[in-house]
């Protein structure tokens, strides 16, 4: 990995170039992937790539000028120093904060880039270029001037909002609580009878630990296996079979861990309290995220789970 320091006009020139037209195709990918849900910023994203192209035309001319036809391979990855950005496939699903706040760390991090090739060359030429450079990149340094500058409303902006809020409650909020719901409420009978069946806390707590890790594998894969998210829009399906799984996990372990102490009764009024945090839990979930009024999100979720929790208990002490 070469130095910035230790590359000449030439090959600072070259990767010039080739950030240019890095930047450009990150930005149509961008356009390419946002134009379905958030047409706006797509149109945006648009904008600013076949402004990088033109950046990279302007530069070709100069190197071509200067040095002649052939143009070295010099990559944002062979010089020590640039940020490393993901591709675009290791960073869906997309949302506007990550793609806009992406977009100004690479406007941000080529202005500094030219500034530090305009403090080390004397040429006229290469000079006048990059002050054009720098201008342009400080034009559109910021995406939220960006936005106001093409025009896109402040009703444009709480759509775009929405339909991200959507996106965020589809590929993320809806399997976790689909898993902790599950997690909370199904292990419970399981439990429970093991408890009062044995009274003994070891005993519970190894059921307990088979019942919540089990039923974690079963809806990860479950979930993952129900909808490929292509149509639906709910995000890559092991992903969301990950968050389904490893949350049904932690909603039966709530209420398995206070079996690792060893007095029953204790034991049983812990695991009970966690049990009431578990379903209220739940229950401001589905009111934050669902639009579900609290009051019944809460009577709902508590009703359900305090039968469960019965039938646990009665089936135990049978």
């Amino acid at each position: 990995m070469r130095r910035f320091e230790d590359l000449d006009e030439r090959e600072v020139l070259a990767l010039a170039i080739a950030l240019e037209e890095e930047d450009g195709r990150i930005y149509s990918e961008y356009a390419h992937a946002l134009e379905e849900t958030y047409p706006a910023s797509a149109k945006l994203f648009t904008e600013m790539a076949e402004e990088e192209n033109q950046h990279r035309r302007w530069l070709i001319d100069l190197y071509r000028q200067k040095f002649g036809d052939h143009i070295p391979l010099i990559r944002r990855q062979d010089v020590r120093g640039f940020i490393r950005h993901d591709p675009i496939w290791m960073v869906r699903p997309l949302g506007l904060e990550k793609v806009r706040a992406q977009a100004e760390s690479m406007e941000q991090e080529t202005g500094r880039f030219y500034r530090s090739i305009l403090a080390r060359t004397t040429d006229a030429s290469i000079r006048k270029l990059l002050g054009d450079l720098i201008a342009a990149e400080d034009k559109h340094a910021s995406l939220a001037v960006r936005l106001r500058e093409t025009g896109i409303s402040a009703d444009t902006r709480v759509e775009e909002a929405q339909a991200e809020r959507r996106a965020f409650v589809l590929q993320y909020v809806q399997p976790g609580l689909t898993g902790l719901i599950d997690g909370s409420v199904s292990t419970l009978a399981p439990i429970f009878a093991a408890a009062f069946a044995t009274h003994d806390t070891w005993a519970t707590f190894l059921v307990g630990m088979a019942a919540s890790v089990g039923a974690g594998i079963s809806m990860g894969i479950a979930e993952a296996m129900a909808d490929d998210g292509l149509i639906s829009g709910r995000g890559h399906p092991w992903i969301r079979g990950a968050i389904t799984g490893v949350m049904t996990a932690l909603g039966g372990l709530g209420h398995t861990l206070p079996y690792l102490i060893p007095d029953f009764w204790t034991a049983t009024g812990v695991a009970a309290v966690v049990v009431l945090i578990e379903l209220w839990t739940i229950a401001w979930i589905r009111a934050r995220y669902m639009d579900t009024p609290f009051m019944r999100a809460t009577v709902e979720v508590v009703a359900g789970g305090l039968i469960v929790f019965a039938v646990g208990i009665l089936i135990g002490s049978a």
